[in-house]
């Protein structure tokens, strides 16, 4: 296994990263949303729907 930033040899201490530095670039991709997973476009209809007042969605018909 290398470093996912640099491909480096890991460190015991920073593991799976070579240094303090990698994973520092890491952490800030998370914090930038940089590693978001794209969600699926649904039908926008079901999103629009209201629910019924005991809070289950609506039944399709």
């Amino acid at each position: 296994m290398t470093c996912p930033i640099c491909g480096k040899e890991p460190e015991a201490k920073y593991r799976p990263f070579c240094s303090r530095r990698c994973a520092d670039v890491d952490l800030g991709r998370w914090l930038k949303g940089s590693y978001a997973i794209p969600a699926e476009v649904g039908d926008e209809d079901e999103a629009a729907a209201p629910a019924d007042p005991d809070g289950r969605p609506p039944r399709p018909q």
